[in-house]
């Protein structure tokens, strides 16, 4: 068989090796996020693609390899949503405003992302600082609002000393508790954070704090 012959065939088993990789990824992280990295089985992943376990550690070794893949696909779907947002061509107050709301709809449609950060809250972030990937995916994040704060306070638009870390953690905290602490305030509160009525309200008021917050409206005076 010549070569030309051979190249679509490999090209067809690369296809299906990255669709069997994609298709084991999305039940894992629907696994882990719903029983948790001890509760999750591999077993039953395997039985829920219609496979085996053993195809599944072909792909990714064992399980806790499986489990930090899952890691770090959904961190790196949160950082790429992020790169997309055209700071170059948004004013500081836009952009930032813009951040905290792409924020906000990534935590409300990728429910499963944030029960994956507070299961590996619990194991002290054990497996996420084993993954190269991982442990660099902070940098982006700090790095693009760094840009937005220095051009915001160029402008006169921001008040100095803001930390981009501490800007990032604003942001994260709000929309990550309105999914995670839902059922929790919903049952002490009698109020549904997830709910539709909320969602425009809750949205707004992300991006209206931290713009608050970096413009110094309501600082207290000495």
């Amino acid at each position: 068989m010549s070569s030309q012959s051979a190249t679509p065939a490999s090209g067809g088993r690369l296809r299906d090796a990255e669709r069997t990789r994609a298709e084991i990824l999305e039940v894992a992280q629907r696994e882990f996020a719903r029983h948790g990295y001890a509760g999750a089985r591999v077993d039953e992943m395997a039985a829920l693609m219609r496979t085996t376990k053993r195809m599944i550690y072909y792909y990714f070794g064992n399980k806790e390899k499986l489990y930090i893949a899952v890691l770090e696909k959904a961190y790196t779907e949160v950082r790429t949503a992020e790169a997309a947002i055209d700071v170059q061509h948004l004013a500081p107050v836009e952009a930032i405003r813009t951040l905290a709301e792409l924020t906000f709809d990534h935590h409300d449609a990728h429910q499963d992302f944030i029960k994956l950060v507070s299961i590996e809250n619990i194991h002290h972030a054990e497996h996420l600082r084993k993954s190269e990937v991982l442990v660099n995916l902070g940098a982006p994040a700090s790095g693009l609002i760094s840009q937005i704060l220095d051009a915001g306070r160029a402008r006169g638009d921001f008040v100095p000393g803001a930390d981009a870390v501490d800007v990032h953690m604003m942001i994260s905290a709000f929309c990550f508790f309105r999914i995670s602490n839902q059922h929790t305030f919903g049952a002490l509160f009698g109020r549904d954070l997830a709910a539709p009525e909320h969602r425009d309200r809750h949205r707004e008021m992300i991006g209206e704090m931290v713009v608050a917050y970096l413009t110094g409206a309501g600082r207290r005076t000495p």
